[in-house]
């Protein structure tokens, strides 16, 4: 069996980019569609609570929108630092956790998406979350909130994988995952990465560990912020065009929640 170094992606957060980049176009057209059609408000001002490294804060500045990103990576800021100078790009960087930030600034749209809310631990540290990006929303402001639900009655493993490459780089991730554990509330993941680089090949591996949501849980939460409003839907392929029922039947979740006053 092949063997893997122990690897933060976080740290060092080239890889993660690579793989994840491949659908920045297309997330950022949903985005600018869910503002069109969900959101009271016209402006282009967009906050992202876990902005990781920058991809979608880059692409929303290049079309126009002013960005801020909040995140607890020192390598994840450090590479999205590198990326907007690079890019001629101005936006704002925060290191915070996202569950208690504080911007002056108020904003149309906030976005979180991959399943990035689960890295929250606790409910009341969730709750907080969407308490804090709702007071940074204008009254009619948008948040896209993306994760998984979990069914603890499934106890099979789950994998995704990905190939791509950039600049002579070549990723191959293998995530997995662990069946959910309804009394603890978590569920282990794992990514291995294989990259070809310099004709050689070495192979990573992170774990962690996800917060599990089933749909009578999420309901449950997001109760506890009532000024916001669950508007519609979505699954992963983000087609603004195809929304689904929030009734547990899907295991991707993109749901658009409106600030009302």
């Amino acid at each position: 069996m092949p063997t893997y170094e122990p690897f933060d992606w976080y740290a060092a957060p080239l890889y993660y980019d690579i793989i994840f980049d491949e659908d920045t176009d297309k997330e950022t057209d949903f985005l600018e569609a869910v503002q069109q059609r969900h959101g009271a408000t016209r402006g282009k001002r967009a906050l992202e609570p876990a902005c990781g490294s920058g991809r979608l804060m880059a692409s929303l500045t290049h079309r126009g929108w002013n960005a801020t990103g909040i995140d607890l990576s020192d390598g994840m800021l450090d590479f999205a630092r590198q990326r907007f100078a690079d890019q001629g790009i101005k936006a704002r960087l925060i290191k915070a956790p996202m569950q208690d930030f504080a911007v002056k600034t108020r904003f149309d749209l906030a976005h979180c998406l991959v399943s990035s809310f689960k890295y929250l631990e606790t409910e009341d540290d969730a709750a907080a979350c969407l308490s804090c990006v709702c007071d940074h929303l204008k009254v009619g402001g948008v948040f896209v909130l993306g994760l998984h639900l979990s069914d603890y009655d499934d106890h099979r493993q789950q994998r995704e994988r990905w190939v791509q490459q950039r600049d002579g780089v070549h990723v191959v991730c293998n995530i997995q995952s662990w069946p959910a554990d309804p009394a603890t509330r978590t569920e282990r993941v794992r990514s291995r990465l294989v990259v070809t680089q310099d004709h050689a090949e070495r192979r990573y591996e992170t774990g962690w560990d996800f917060r599990t949501y089933d749909l009578p849980q999420l309901k449950a939460l997001l109760r506890r912020e009532p000024r916001f409003e669950h508007a519609a839907t979505y699954n992963f392929h983000h087609d603004i065009d195809q929304p689904i029922d929030f009734d547990g039947s899907w295991y991707d979740n993109v749901l658009i929640l409106v600030r009302r006053s």
